[in-house]
């Protein structure tokens, strides 16, 4: 009798090696660079930072404001706009308290939706390039000691929010040290941020004074203990 299964075998066996192909982690990979390359071109053409903050709607207010705006806070953080501004732009719109809340709430919700699109798309094909010492040391460090050395980073900003996101993601760390740590550790310099932007009317006031006095010196510091780690792996090798 004629069998037909051998006539549809070659067609699976194609279906099957384009999955594979498509699921391999250096497509995911691919799939994930032209995700932040759109997210960057959307955020240099469309400057969602001048939205928040000069574009709100008027009739938008009260704490339901505030929870959009940490949602859009969270997708900007996403598309690669600098935290800072988006911190100033909180505070100017809805004062020390509630900016606060929104802005870590948009902090969290960003570096999770960051976290997970690395975790799911590029960790497969960047361990690979594990070899430089930096990149091991970071590695090791975030696997290891994954809430203690986020902390540390989101205390001292001398690391770029998103690379720590995506660095992060391709260690092994697991997601509740990770957000937890990044929550807790955004609190300082977000609160002098969005006081910052909530007194930028009266920029000589106590307040204002304090928060920019506290931004300059967590930089500073955050540079100071890069330096030293540089240093440190500098000479071991």
């Amino acid at each position: 009798m004629f069998d037909p299964v051998p006539a549809t075998r070659p067609s699976a066996g194609l279906a099957v090696r384009c999955t594979r192909a498509l699921l391999s982690p250096w497509s995911r990979f691919s799939l994930l660079v032209a995700v932040l390359l759109a997210s960057a071109v959307g955020m240099l053409l469309f400057e969602p930072q001048r939205l928040l903050a000069s574009g709100w709607p008027p009739q938008l207010t009260g704490s339901a404001a505030a929870m959009l705006f940490g949602v859009a806070y969270g997708v900007c953080t996403v598309a690669f706009v600098p935290r800072p501004l988006l911190n100033l732009a909180a505070g100017a719109l809805f004062g020390s308290q509630t900016g606060l809340a929104a802005a870590l709430a948009g902090t969290v919700l960003g570096a999770g939706v960051s976290f997970m699109l690395g975790r799911v798309l590029g960790q497969d094909a960047l361990r690979t390039l594990l070899r430089g010492k930096w990149l091991k040391a970071a590695d090791g460090l975030l696997s290891r000691h994954g809430f203690r050395s986020m902390l540390a980073i989101r205390l001292f900003p001398g690391v770029p929010f998103a690379a720590a996101n995506y660095c992060a993601a391709t260690s092994r760390m697991g997601y509740p040290p990770f957000l937890l740590a990044t929550g807790l550790g955004s609190i300082p310099n977000t609160a002098a941020y969005v006081v910052a932007g909530s007194q930028a009317t009266s920029p000589t006031s106590p307040a204002f004074l304090a928060a920019m006095g506290f931004i300059v010196l967590s930089g500073v510091g955050g540079a100071l203990i890069a330096w030293r780690r540089r240093h440190r792996l500098g000479g071991g090798s």
